[in-house]
């Protein structure tokens, strides 16, 4: 689909079952609220799916979005850029952190190119959807032309469709690409008009010196740009990074199916804020996955208003959170499936 036809096909959530899914939560062989957060999680996926009980949220699939920046030639992260295909071919040989906890949750892992620097070899779980070899240096120039962003954000909605025809049930976001925490703070501080400072974090490990360059680096970005946060493709074009475009039409793509997406850290939540600029109605379909130790995701989160699963401290990206909370989500959907209503089960209530 394209954007615009994407965009077309999201709908709010259906108040009809989320009244049924709160009406047999409170029929469940539970004290009324005792599972906290999962009940409004499995009322929040009713409204979703249209139906009560929603389906299990499996098989799932985390796609890791990789592209590589022109920023980090500002000197705004410690690691080579080389890297970001270093990590690629790890992802696909299966042996990074997201790899770990798929296998462990039960989901598949697939990889896509969507901007990274250096051309990469093929492998069964690896999409070559290319859109350009890297960012322009956005302290410079715009990112993106219009056109490449759009391109993006065309191939995550491309990925979402595939996953979803291919029998998906859930989607799960995942990103790679050296320097990538500068343009998700970019993004963020325009779509929640945050200052540089209050979402700008560590990313793979800076210290202070660099932490206050990365922040002026970011408001330079901004300064000389301008960008609307009325004219979501117009921002990712001018601050953002291939992968954050593609992963904000991956999300716009699960909304328009009516899937939900489990956000991971801050380059899924910088990418939420973009999808839900181009469509309100798409953060029915969010999740969040856990709160990153990066804190514009915390801002970015709280703008969107979602709650995130888990806090552990995390701030690794590669979709290793959302992996982690995977479990949570479909535990939230199996009580509505399985857990005994007070008549059912003969228990007497208060």
């Amino acid at each position: 689909m394209t954007l615009e036809t994407t965009i077309e096909a999201i709908r709010p959530a259906d108040a009809a079952a989320m009244a049924a899914a709160r009406e047999l939560q409170a029929r469940l062989t539970k004290p009324a609220g005792s599972l906290g957060a999962l009940e409004e999680l499995s009322v929040r996926l009713a409204g979703l799916a249209g139906a009560c009980p929603p389906p299990m949220p499996e098989p799932a699939t985390v796609a890791v979005f990789a592209g590589d920046h022109g920023v980090h030639a500002q000197g705004v992260s410690p690691w080579p850029q080389e890297v970001t295909a270093q990590m690629v071919a790890n992802f696909v040989a299966g042996g990074a952190v997201v790899n770990a906890f798929a296998r462990q949750a039960g989901a598949d892992v697939m990889v896509i190119d969507v901007g990274v620097s250096i051309p990469l070899h093929g492998g069964p779980n690896l999409l070559d959807a290319n859109v350009r070899r890297g960012t322009r240096d956005m302290t410079a120039e715009a990112a993106l032309t219009r056109d490449e962003a759009r391109a993006a954000v065309e191939i995550g909605i491309s990925v979402a469709d595939q996953l979803v025809s291919a029998g998906a049930k859930c989607l799960l976001t995942g990103d790679m690409g050296i320097a990538n925490t500068t343009p998700a703070a970019a993004l963020t501080a325009v779509f929640t008009g945050s200052d540089p400072a209050a979402v700008t974090g560590r990313g793979t490990g800076i210290d202070d010196a660099m932490l206050l360059h990365k922040t002026s680096v970011i408001a330079a970005a901004l300064d000389r740009h301008t960008p609307d946060k009325s004219d979501p493709l117009g921002v990712l074009a001018a601050v953002g990074g291939l992968e954050h475009a593609a992963l904000a039409g991956f999300i716009l793509g699960a909304a328009a199916h009516r899937v939900p997406v489990i956000i991971d850290g801050v380059i899924a939540a910088s990418a939420a804020l973009a999808a839900a600029a181009f469509a309100p109605d798409a953060v029915a379909a969010m999740i969040a996955g856990h709160r990153s130790a990066e804190p514009g995701a915390s801002v970015a989160l709280g703008r969107l208003g979602l709650e995130p699963l888990l806090d552990l401290g995390m701030r690794l990206g590669e979709g290793s959170g959302a992996v982690l909370a995977l479990p949570v989500v479909a535990s939230a959907v199996r009580v509505l499936h399985e857990v005994a209503t007070f008549d059912s089960a003969g228990v007497s209530e208060k």
